[in-house]
């Protein structure tokens, strides 16, 4: 049975039938505004987004690659290294997919062959490298030959900042760590990879939130869609139309995009703070500025811990404040658990772990002032403003290995430095006190080291300051006065005179050619020059020896001595041998012998060339090929060198400066004393600043400590700021670590060209030793001007003193031969002309055949020739 109900109409009267169609309209027309109003922002920020996207959303700024590592046979190396050094270039395993366009590897029972590829640095040339007991026993090319070495793959050093000296290094999602997304969306975004650009439930509560009395700030709801957003479209300003556009670009960018791209796009981008004076975007980059490694090698707690960072990188940076960065990463972990990503027994063994950030990664890992060189370098060669936006690829002289050993001994050496600064300072500090004095603050000196090949002039290492940080200002190019590091170029232009067979006259009038056992004054002396100047000079510790022979000037340093040596010379041949060095400062002056004219770091050590490569002065250089993005040359860079001395008055500089760390009172042997044993010459510097120079037969260093107010050193280290003992730690160190890598090891004994002689003398007489004088040194000389009697004096020669030091008078009849040394070459014309011996080849030119090499390799073709430079067998060793 139907039942009716009957509903009783509400009567509406007509004014609030008014009302509600009123309503009805203003709904309508809020609805019809609001899509006008959105369809404008849609289109708008559509073009936005489409015009941003045409251009590549990451400026592809210049890579910085370092040499090629080279592998010889003979080397400590293991199969295990060669594996790294091509993956870290970017080799994949033969059979792994997908395929490396950089190359590819092999490995066999002991062996790993190497297949370059079509984006490598090289033509493709393979080779098989063995290994046994610990070594490279031999390497074979593709055709089967054996090869006397192999270049590897230059490996990516650094890419330049951009204009906002912001860092950062392109990954693929591919190349990200297997936690690096489940920790960031666990943290940020959990519904990342399942939901769409929006968090609706998050913009529900947030706004409820913000509209709450006494809630003073707008709160986030953002997805990684909305902050990837506002990083490239939006300011971070909080406000409800910047909120409403970011909405607007994350739906755009939703549309467009995968989830994959949307990551990876947010991977490359977020801020990770700042190292030094370097903003950091993007993982890539993070994970080499606080772990020093790539980024697919980051593990669990590491991953935790960049992503942590991204709430707040400053605030949570784990080198400032690590006990919040601890806590934060740990926070990550616990979201990871909750998410499913890992289980509770993994975050708490990450939880175990420590931060493990690596100070100083960065600087050491990035060589940033050899960076910063070669992008200036780059704006001057390249005569191109966008040159840093084309992806370009910078190969340069660097080697990474040894930069990493610079800055160690650098951050050791400088700690040493500064105990010393600060106990001085405390002292000062307490004297006056009792006057009622308030002492100036302590400034701790700077520091900079430049290690560079002598035979090729390749800047191997650079290290600019103590902190790159702290400080930018690159002290390896800051010209300071270059004390006694200048006086080897007195003595060499001495040794220039003596090829010309030109005797020098003493004050004393006294004349002859000069060798090493001529004698010198050392005592207080005023010098006159330029129509009546004067010049006085003192020592460094006010201690004079009175008659010396020059070898002992140098290795004591001596002042007066050495500036009596210039003035017989003259002064302007010194000068203009030291200006064709590079020290183009100087002027031909009293104190130009004693180094008071300025040079830089970088400067000197290019001088030095001189002396550790048999005359030829080769211009440091960092440039080595700057290509496209897909291998084409753009330009190749050759070094410059130049014939400044004969290689036999190099030579015979260079055995003055090797007594300067071996005899006991050289103001250099304090490196001995510190292990570093190979053969080795040098010089210290102490005036206003402390200096070592020094060199192997195949590594160049120059280490200079100073004060940056230009004040003198020894007012902040007193009698510590001699060169042996500011600068010379730190040399040592630098050395002796650096012999121990697998490509500076082989250093030997310097080779004397024809011409020279090494005898054995007595230390007490220096006179040519025999049975009967225990204590003997090697001395060099121009051959025909070495002594003839032994140190017994059984020929009774009768000459004076100076007839027996300059070879001059007759010589007792018969005399005995000197001792034994091998393989010496017959004397060279004693009156030859240096412009005529200029023709000079390296002090280390006889070598035995050199095997074939796989190819003309990275410094073949950049000089144009194969290396002659590699010494014999080893001959004459020295003490």
């Amino acid at each position: 049975m139907a039942v009716k109900v009957k509903v009783p109409r509400v009567a509406v009267s007509a004014t609030g039938r008014k009302v509600l169609i009123i309503a009805a309209m203003v709904c309508v027309s809020g609805l019809l505004v609001g899509g006008i109003f959105l369809s404008y922002y849609w289109t708008k920020y559509g073009e936005i987004v489409n015009n941003r996207l045409q251009e590549p959303l990451f400026a592809h700024t210049a890579q910085i690659y370092a040499a090629p590592p080279e592998v010889r046979p003979g080397q400590k190396l293991t199969p295990q290294w060669v594996i790294s050094e091509l993956q870290q270039a970017g080799y994949t395993a033969q059979g792994q997919t997908p395929v490396s366009t950089m190359g590819t590897y092999a490995t066999g029972a002991g062996t790993v062959t190497v297949n370059p590829g079509p984006d490598s640095y090289y033509a493709q040339d393979p080779a098989t490298i063995a290994f046994a007991d610990g070594m490279v026993s031999q390497i074979v090319g593709g055709n089967g030959e054996q090869l006397a070495a192999y270049e590897l793959e230059p490996l990516l050093v650094t890419g330049l900042s951009d204009q906002n000296r912001a860092k950062r290094r392109l990954v693929t999602y591919d190349q990200l760590p297997p936690y690096m997304a489940p920790s960031v969306t666990a943290i940020e975004d959990r519904r990342f990879f399942d939901e769409g650009a929006l968090d609706y439930r998050g913009i529900l509560r947030s706004t409820i939130n913000d509209i709450r009395p006494g809630h003073h700030y707008l709160e986030g709801a953002s997805t990684i869609d909305m902050l990837l957003a506002k990083m490239f479209f939006l300011t971070p300003a909080r406000t409800w139309h910047r909120k409403f556009l970011q909405v607007i670009i994350a739906l755009q960018l939703e549309h467009r995009f995968t989830k994959k791209q949307i990551f990876q796009m947010f991977a490359n981008d977020v801020p990770m703070g700042e190292v030094g004076s370097y903003a950091i975007d993007g993982f890539g980059e993070a994970a080499q500025a606080y772990y020093g490694k790539d980024v697919g090698q980051l593990n669990l707690p590491e991953c935790a811990l960049l992503a942590g960072m991204i709430q707040s990188p400053t605030w949570l940076n784990p080198f400032r404040h690590p006990q919040r960065a601890l806590a934060r990463r740990n926070v990550v972990l616990d979201a990871m658990v909750e998410t499913g990503a890992i289980t509770r027994e993994q975050a708490e063994q990450a939880k175990a772990a420590p931060l493990d950030v690596v100070p100083g990664a960065f600087d050491s890992g990035e060589a940033p002032w050899f960076a910063e060189l070669v992008r200036q370098q780059l704006k001057q060669q390249l005569d191109d403003p966008d040159y840093n936006e084309q992806g370009l690829r910078i190969y340069t002289s660097l080697d990474p290995d040894l930069q990493q050993v610079a800055q160690n001994a650098v951050s050791e050496g400088i700690q040493q430095v500064d105990a010393v600064a600060r106990a001085r300072y405390e002292r000062r500090v307490r004297l006056d006190a009792r006057r009622g004095i308030k002492p100036p603050p302590l400034v701790y000196p700077q520091v900079a080291l430049v290690a560079l090949n002598p035979h090729t002039g390749q800047v191997l290492a650079l290290v600019g300051g103590r902190n790159y940080g702290a400080s930018q200002l690159d002290h390896a190019i800051a010209h300071r006065p270059t004390g006694s590091i200048f006086k080897p170029f007195v003595y060499a232009a001495a040794f220039n005179t003596s090829l010309a067979g030109t005797p020098l006259t003493n004050p004393s009038g006294v004349s002859g050619i000069f060798t090493p056992l001529t004698v010198l004054h050392d005592e207080p002396t005023t010098f006159t020059f330029d129509n009546g100047q004067t010049y006085s000079p003192h020592d460094f510790d006010n201690e004079y020896f009175g008659d010396v022979p020059a070898v002992e000037a140098l290795y004591r340093s001596l002042n007066n001595a050495t500036i009596e040596l210039a003035e017989m010379v003259g002064y302007d041949n010194v000068a203009n041998l030291a200006q064709s060095a590079g020290i183009t400062s100087v002027e031909p002056t009293p104190a130009m012998a004693i180094g008071s004219y300025d040079a830089t770091p970088l400067q000197m050590a290019g001088a030095y060339t001189v002396f550790a490569n048999g005359g030829v002065k080769i211009d440091p250089w960092m440039l080595a090929s700057v290509r496209s993005p897909n291998g084409d040359v753009i330009a190749d860079y050759t070094p410059k060198t130049t014939p400044i001395l004969d290689p036999r008055a190099s030579f015979l500089t260079l055995s003055l400066m090797e007594q300067v760390l071996n005899n006991r009172h050289g103001t250099g042997a304090n490196v001995r004393g510190m292990g570093f044993v190979a053969p080795a010459a040098g010089k210290t510097g102490t005036s206003h600043d402390a200096w070592f120079a020094g060199f192997t037969s195949n590594l160049l260093c120059v280490v200079w400590v100073g004060n940056d107010d230009y004040s003198d050193l020894s007012a902040t280290l007193g009698p510590e700021a001699e060169g042996d003992r500011a600068a010379g730690p730190i040399w040592g160190d630098f050395m002796k670590a650096a012999v121990e890598l697998p490509q500076y090891s082989d250093t030997r004994p310097f080779i004397p060209p024809p011409g020279v002689l090494q005898v054995q003398l007595d230390d007490t007489t220096n006179l040519l030793a025999d049975a009967s004088c225990t204590e003997d040194w090697t001395a060099t000389f121009l051959d025909g001007t070495q002594p003839t009697d032994t140190c017994d004096h059984s020929m009774g020669d009768q000459r004076n003193i100076f007839q027996k030091i300059f070879g001059l008078g007759q010589r007792p009849v018969n005399p005995p031969p000197p001792p034994s040394v091998a393989h010496q070459p017959k004397a060279a014309p004693k009156q030859a002309s240096p412009a005529q011996s200029s023709q000079v080849q390296n002090q280390n030119a006889q070598q035995a055949p050199e095997q074939k090499k796989k190819k003309r390799g990275f410094w073949s073709r950049l000089f144009g020739h194969k290396n002659n430079n590699e010494p014999q067998d080893d001959q004459n060793p020295q003490p």
